[in-house]
């Protein structure tokens, strides 16, 4: 979004008395996120893994104060996209401003029309195309797999799910990682 835009919706938003949320998914999977570590000179560190393709999806949503996630199993579909709605609505139980890319589910008919039976409680904003680094959410998903799940290796599906659900809980506890995210996108 350019930043006359953004500062519209933010002042529209700030108007109407709404929550900005970011929303983005994710995917994961058992193969494991490499990333530099340490070893003993002259060892190569070596990643042992299962080459299993078990993956699951994430959907988030971020506001200024905190962060909400589902795990999915497979793919993020428009179902799912309504169905995390709900739960947002549920947890914030106020008006939203949602703020997402132009994903082909978030323009799906089907979450277009859970959107229209919300009357005007739920109101859309859309990121220009290919401008990822707008979206905060996409550094929470950084950090998750760059930090908290970094070299891990799944043996199993549960196993994965389990500690990407331990792992985003314990992000959601530190307010200042969640500020970090708002200030990289450079949104405030």
């Amino acid at each position: 979004m350019e930043a006359p835009a953004l500062a519209g919706a933010k002042k529209k938003a700030l108007r109407e008395r709404r929550v900005i949320v970011f929303i983005d998914e994710s995917g994961l999977s058992q193969r494991p996120h490499r990333v530099r570590t340490w070893a003993p000179r002259g060892q190569t560190p070596v990643l042992q893994f299962h080459f299993n393709w078990k993956s699951f999806s994430l959907i988030g949503g971020i506001t200024l104060l905190n962060f909400y996630f589902q795990l999915m199993d497979g793919a993020v579909r428009s179902p799912q996209v309504v169905t995390f709605l709900k739960h947002l609505r549920r947890h914030l139980r106020s008006r939203l401003l949602v703020i997402w890319d132009s994903a082909g589910i978030h323009r799906s008919r089907v979450v277009k029309n859970y959107i229209q039976s919300t009357r005007g409680q739920i109101v859309v904003d859309y990121l220009p195309g290919y401008a990822p680094e707008l979206n905060p959410a996409e550094y929470l998903w950084g950090h998750l797999k760059q930090h908290q799940l970094a070299n891990f290796c799944a043996k199993n599906g549960w196993e994965l799910s389990f500690q990407a659900t331990r792992a985003l809980r314990r992000m959601r506890r530190r307010p200042s990682l969640i500020a970090a995210c708002w200030k990289q996108a450079e949104l405030w």
